[in-house]
């Protein structure tokens, strides 16, 4: 993640060059694989516990480039505050909060539902960031509500009268609230120059803080849960390096240049494609084949996508 040096404002089509388009594809494919991974090793250590390994590889990770951010006299400390919420936003409760749903509902389910952040980066950056929103965002978040709908609906317009949210689509629901306003925040020109122009420094003082949460949630989980265990292998080895290297590093890399490029607004419609990857993923890896109503959010979302972005 890069500057962040002005507030961000609606981008003209223009700004969608195909390099910043793929770096927009990038995190939905790579959020897609990790939705499937937190289904696979749902039985083998606990959501929160995931999501603290998850860090904690990544901070070793980009440690030997980071650690002078750890410095007594770095320019973390006095713009401590803001690095703790972002990373109570982005890194504690956002993924807690998405493992936590692939628990009791499916991948594809939990990333569609996870659909409607558009909306809520349209909402939060009209109420509380100045930002105008224009009739082809709002036809693009309406499109985009109807997808989520759709599938919550499983095909029957009707049965939204009597649908019944699983505690995981309740889950899923939180973390598009904190992903919202993290991204929202994330774009605000607010950081020292050391950390604004340093990719590693800007995610490094976030899991400082970030690894804060998750140590105190993980001891939670551990204190009130009635059988925690972890089951460690090879597989839960090869899941830790994948979610530590793409959703934590690759991924939130790729985020912060593409709100840099275009803003929140435009950049929140391309999170919708994680659905589509997340169902071909689950098709060819867990059986989970999807349905005809699945195909309808698809072609919801990605209209959704053309018509803000125009």
């Amino acid at each position: 993640m890069s500057d962040n040096t002005s507030a961000p404002t609606p981008a003209p089509a223009s700004l969608l060059t195909p390099a910043t388009i793929g770096l927009l594809l990038l995190p939905p494919l790579v959020w897609a694989g990790n939705s499937i991974l937190g289904r696979v090793v749902a039985d083998m250590v606990p959501p929160i516990t995931l999501n603290f390994f998850r860090w904690l590889l990544a901070f070793v990770i980009l440690l030997p480039w980071g650690w002078r951010l750890l410095l007594p006299s770095s320019s973390l400390w006095p713009h401590w505050r803001r690095y703790a919420v972002l990373s109570l936003l982005g890194v504690g409760c956002y993924n807690s909060f998405q493992y936590l749903a692939l628990h009791t509902s499916t991948p594809i389910n939990v990333t569609l539902v996870a659909s409607s952040v558009p909306v809520f980066m349209l909402a939060m950056g009209a109420l509380w960031f100045k930002q105008r929103i224009t009739r082809r965002q709002l036809l693009g978040a309406a499109m985009s509500v109807a997808g989520v709908l759709c599938v919550l609906g499983r095909g029957d317009w009707q049965t939204l009268l009597r649908v019944e949210l699983v505690i995981g689509d309740v889950y899923v629901l939180i973390a598009v609230l904190c992903w919202a306003l993290y991204s929202w925040l994330l774009s605000q020109p607010k950081d020292p120059p050391d950390i604004r122009g340093n990719w590693v420094n800007f995610l490094m003082a976030q899991m400082v803080f970030g690894l804060l949460w998750c140590g105190l949630s993980t001891a939670l989980e551990w204190h009130y849960s009635s059988n925690p265990h972890i089951e460690w292998g090879w597989p839960l080895y090869a899941a830790l390096l994948y979610v530590a290297l793409g959703p934590a590093l690759l991924a939130y890399r790729s985020w912060g240049l593409g709100i840099q490029r275009v803003g929140p607004n435009i950049a929140g419609f391309f999170a919708n494609l994680t659905p589509l990857f997340a169902a071909v993923m689950s098709t060819v890896l867990l059986g989970d084949a999807p349905h005809l109503y699945h195909a309808a959010a698809f072609v919801l979302i990605a209209g959704g996508i053309v018509v803000s972005s125009r």
